[in-house]
């Protein structure tokens, strides 16, 4: 393949050469929407209406749906498909009510040519990705799940799909993470399998049949996606999701748009609705990529919104808009909810919850509280705080859970939550009453060092009193540990609540960082 750097007089002879036989492909691309039906702000919440009307707002479904439109407009007479990379699912209080109806009305109307599976899709079971998969007229694919064993899914998720666009055949292959088992609900007749071997045998299927140009369609992770760039062969081309990672070629920090692994472009378009992206790839008659070009898309106040969309959100959320609304507490200042703060070290909004959590329960016995960095969802700016954006934080219906377990586990639970800190991944432990230390210079389970509890130094055979979440204590993200605590209680009041008559009754509340988690 020709990487997109080839510059000056060779580059100008492979072009001449080759015009004749040059296929342009246009891909469309979104990924991670997150249920962000509505406009979002710039902490990745839903807006409120007078911003959006003051344009201070992004996204939003009519967003998206106009800016796909005006692209399919713009280029009526080139090639162009539209993909999703996943997670349409989960991230405010549409899915909840909804439980995926409105994702499912609102990819219907723009019209995706695929769709990948995202580990929220499985959030309600293989019963909410089945609900997906039968409400949409477009394939929802994902090669390397074998559902074979599913009573649910047998049959009904595809590895890859074909689309004939402009005469040419383009196949779509896909793979989902392989710890989706930790981070959602896919149950056991569910299973993965090596993403890398399953997208090869993907391709050389294609290839076998004659297809020429693949692209894969993830949900895996950008770092994930660099790998599969490098070794999968054949693969022309890397549409991901699920890291929430920004490309462009304008913003400060993030990644080139697109990132080419040898000849092979990777792009990703953030997430919440606040960007489309557009990469442009160039064909020679062989398959093989000559160029890769494009951007994303911001989706601010200049990008109309669809209004018919618009009209129909309304009404969508008029059932749900008073409890909304319900100005709940307020914020002395704006509380850092971000994914790259909660899911890396010590967040204020990390330090929120778990306080929040310890204080409910704290004539109980409990000592420490853990919540896991990935089910904090977005930050909270400064001022009025409604019912509405702390379920954006918090948007799982996760429960509290009590329970006792040795000062060994716990120490194990925190190695859990920095053993993937590389990645970026939600295991990550924001904590109350207790400190500790890491150092990811240090080989994983080997990473976590002075952990106090109440401070005092911990005692590996004491047994603790903990409150988490009803997901971190049944293993999810990583924490099977916790699973056969002692004197478990899962159906403690929900986190939402738990977390709004915190801020209540310490307002104005004024986030902190107070040096309970320190990266060495």
């Amino acid at each position: 393949m020709i990487s997109r750097l080839m510059t000056g007089a060779a580059a100008l002879a492979v072009t001449a050469g080759m015009a004749a036989a040059e296929y342009k492909l246009h891909v469309v691309h979104i990924n991670d929407l997150h249920s962000r039906i509505e406009p979002i702000n710039k902490y990745d919440s839903t807006c409120k209406a007078e911003d959006n009307a003051e344009g201070k707002c992004f996204g939003g479904y009519a967003r998206v749906a106009t800016k796909i439109a005006e692209l399919r407009a713009q280029l009526a007479d080139e090639n162009l498909i539209v993909l999703d990379a996943g997670d349409q699912y989960q991230g405010s209080l549409m899915y909840t009510t909804y439980k995926g109806d409105v994702e499912i009305e609102m990819a219907e109307k723009v019209g995706f040519d695929a769709m990948a599976v995202g580990n929220h899709e499985f959030d309600d079971g293989p019963e909410g990705l089945l609900k997906l998969i039968e409400g949409v007229s477009f394939p929802v694919i994902s090669g390397n799940l074998d559902v074979s064993k599913s009573n649910v899914l047998a049959g009904k998720v595809q590895n890859h799909v074909v689309l004939e666009v402009g005469g040419e055949k383009i196949g779509i292959i896909s793979a989902l993470a392989t710890d989706t088992a930790e981070t959602s609900s896919p149950g056991e007749a569910v299973i993965f399998q090596d993403e890398i071997q399953s997208l090869q045998a993907d391709v050389d299927a294609l290839t076998a049949e004659g297809v020429t140009k693949i692209i894969a369609l993830n949900h895996v992770g950008v770092k994930k996606d660099m790998e599969i760039a490098e070794a999968v062969k054949g693969v022309d081309a890397v549409v991901g999701g699920h890291s929430h990672t920004k490309f462009s070629n304008t913003e400060e920090g993030a990644m080139a748009y697109p990132t080419m692994v040898g000849g092979v472009p990777v792009v990703q378009a953030y997430a919440y609705s606040k960007y489309v992206g557009h990469l442009v790839l160039t064909f020679d008659d062989e398959g093989n990529v000559t160029s890769a070009t494009g951007d994303t898309i911001l989706l601010d106040a200049s990008v109309a919104e669809d209004p018919e969309i618009v009209a129909r959100v309304a009404e969508l959320a008029g059932p749900i808009d008073e409890m909304k609304n319900r100005v709940v507490a307020e914020a002395a200042e704006a509380i850092d909810g971000e994914r790259g703060s909660c899911r890396a070290m010590e967040c204020a909004m990390g330090n929120l919850v778990a306080d929040a959590m310890l204080d409910r329960v704290k004539d109980q016995g409990i000592q420490i509280a853990i919540q896991n960095g990935g089910g904090l969802r977005a930050s909270i700016d400064a001022g009025e705080i409604t019912m509405g954006e702390v379920l954006t934080v918090l948007p799982f219906q996760n429960t509290l859970s009590t329970f006792e377990v040795t000062g060994e586990a716990i120490v194990a639970a925190l190695e859990n939550g920095v053993s993937k800190h590389e990645e970026g991944a939600g295991r990550f432990a924001q904590v109350a009453g207790m400190t500790y230390a890491f150092d990811v210079t240090r080989p994983v389970g080997s990473r976590v060092s002075d952990v106090m509890v109440g401070g005092e130094p911990i005692e590996l055979g004491k047994v603790y009193g903990v409150v988490s979440n009803n997901y971190v204590r049944n293993g999810g993200d990583g924490y099977k540990m916790f699973r056969a605590a002692q004197n478990a209680y899962d159906f403690g009041p929900d986190l939402a609540d738990v977390t709004a008559e915190y801020l209540a009754a310490n307002g104005p509340f004024k986030p902190m960082l107070d040096g309970r988690i320190t990266a060495k």
